[in-house]
């Protein structure tokens, strides 16, 4: 296998190899498949985007890092009221909070 041609996107690939092999990617997969009809359902308005996106950041930062779920479970709390709903409607997310 060839090796990658080094470019301003090597470390993008390579961080988003790490979190999707991570200890999260479980959580992290499920949480890219979210239809914009749920993260709706939680956070109805403009901010559901980016709410979603911000959880999708701080789960791929965890799972990167090999985090300590009840720091991942805190990051995502400090995100606020809203996107600790979100997570909770991924199985795998609910059951971090449920075992911390």
């Amino acid at each position: 296998m060839l090796p990658m041609k080094t470019n301003r996107f090597t470390k993008m690939f390579e961080d988003a190899d790490k979190a999707f092999s991570g200890l999260y990617a479980t959580q992290l997969s499920e949480l890219t498949k979210m239809s914009d009809q749920d993260f709706q359902s939680v956070s109805p308005g403009e901010d559901s985007g980016a709410i979603y996106t911000v959880l999708i950041d701080v789960v791929k930062e965890a799972s990167r890092k090999n985090m300590a779920q009840a720091e991942l479970v805190s990051n995502i709390k400090e995100l606020g009221e809203k996107a600790t709903k979100l997570a909770m409607k991924i199985p795998s997310l609910a059951a971090l909070f449920r075992e911390v």
